[in-house]
């Protein structure tokens, strides 16, 4: 089935289609094949470009609106602005195709891509993923390997700090924005931003399954830039 992904969470404004197929005998893991993806790196874009992204993918990948089964989009934790685009966008895409939309958690996603870089060994795998919270913080969650696979889940978070008072604890790799992994003395694995097969990873039980998907929910962790001002100006 074909699955349109879309995420606003991070300065990457990024959609595509994913074609998802049950696991084949032999296999646990459901296929995921990226059709076609559109990815735009501009924290002040994602309203202009989100929709014309989305109507590129089924350009060049031949498919129409018809052919979508179903939505899945990351909620965040993201800046309230670029994240609401994303989510209204996915929803309105649900509303008039009439399928589901799924929400994932945006750093679920980025773990999720990371899978493939892991290899087998007898020491634990511990995640760290962190991604640019703007006023020099970062949105971050932490992922453990599940006991006898290189699957990974969360096991902390998502939360939102300053570098400093993140704890490293016990992690072994970090992935997430370029611009704030190297705050952390940990190898990098080169995972940046939630990609539409990540995100419909993080989703295809569900939707496989025909879970009815809950409301989507914004994980914002804290209240918009806008609001903090107005705070600040009537407490002067």
């Amino acid at each position: 089935m074909l699955i349109l992904a879309v995420d606003t969470a991070t300065p990457a404004v990024t959609a595509g289609l994913v074609e998802l197929e049950p696991a084949q005998p032999g296999s646990n893991a459901p296929r995921i094949t990226t059709i076609t993806a559109e990815v735009t790196v501009d924290a002040r874009a994602h309203n202009e470009v989100l929709t014309p992204q989305i109507l590129t993918c089924l350009a060049e990948s031949g498919r129409s609106r018809a052919d979508i089964a179903a939505v899945v989009a990351g909620i965040g934790p993201g800046p309230f602005t670029g994240l609401r685009v994303g989510l209204a966008t996915a929803a309105a895409f649900g509303d008039a195709l009439g399928i589901p939309v799924y929400g994932v958690c945006s750093l679920d996603a980025i773990a999720a891509d990371t899978e493939s870089y892991l290899r087998e060994s007898s020491d634990p795998v511990e995640l760290l993923v962190v991604t640019d919270a703007r006023r020099r913080e970062v949105y971050w969650a932490r992922y453990r390997a599940v006991p006898g696979s290189l699957v990974l889940e969360r096991c902390e978070g998502p939360e939102v700090s300053k570098p400093g008072n993140l704890d490293q604890a016990a992690a072994t790799l970090i992935a997430g924005s370029a611009s704030h992994v190297d705050y952390f003395d940990l190898p990098v694995l080169p995972v940046e931003t939630p990609s539409p097969a990540g995100l419909v990873r993080c989703a295809a039980a569900d939707i496989l399954s025909g879970a009815v998907p809950d409301p989507l929910v914004p994980l914002y962790l804290r209240r918009p830039d806008a609001v903090e001002k107005s705070y600040a100006q009537v407490g002067r």
